[in-house]
């Protein structure tokens, strides 16, 4: 889920930056600093409205001033047992990953359907023996997060678990599919 926060927070402002726009260098280094993190299953994705709070502080010994500043942010909070909607990114041997915001989860290929699933590397696709399940590259698919696993330090490695096999979720054509079945 997306959120816009306010976030107080402080920048390094290093000496060779001092002589230029101030305010935008302030910009510049908190939108370097804080885009791309992650702290409590929340990743910032973008960092606007940079305001300096007070004047900045040097420390002896290193030159710098660091600098209080007040920003919004555009954050995407993971949570666990979350529906998410996002579309196939790559299939690999044991299933297929599924990009949802700015992150990417694992379908394990237990966790695609109740049916016996086969993955076919070379046309980049995943299919029931039996039945017309399939996904591919670019499908739209909403998955449930059963397990998140968040590394603060690299988002990108995060491991987040999905699955399929839960009614209403799916490819949006099975869940369309079974819709039409109920009715």
């Amino acid at each position: 889920m997306y959120l816009m926060e306010k976030r107080i927070d402080t920048v390094r402002i290093p000496p060779e930056r001092l002589g230029e726009d101030y305010e935008q260098v302030c910009m510049e280094i908190a939108q370097k600093t804080f885009e791309g993190t992650m702290h409590d299953n929340i990743m910032v994705v973008l960092v606007k409205g940079v305001k300096m709070i007070g004047e900045g502080r040097i420390v002896y010994g290193d030159g710098a001033v660091y600098q209080k500043v007040e920003y919004e942010s555009l954050s995407f909070e993971i949570k666990d047992k979350e529906v998410v909607d996002g579309f196939i990114c790559e299939i690999v041997k044991f299933g297929a990953f599924l990009r949802f915001g700015p992150l990417d989860g694992l379908i394990h290929i237990s966790q695609i359907s109740s049916e016996h699933m086969d993955v076919d590397l070379s046309n980049q696709r995943i299919g029931a023996q039996e039945g017309n399940k399939f996904l591919k590259l670019e499908d739209h698919v909403r998955a449930r997060i059963v397990s998140v696993s968040i590394n603060d330090r690299s988002p990108r490695e995060s491991k987040i678990g999905l699955t399929l096999k839960q009614p209403g979720l799916g490819k949006f054509e099975w869940i369309e599919e079974s819709r039409k079945e109920a009715s």
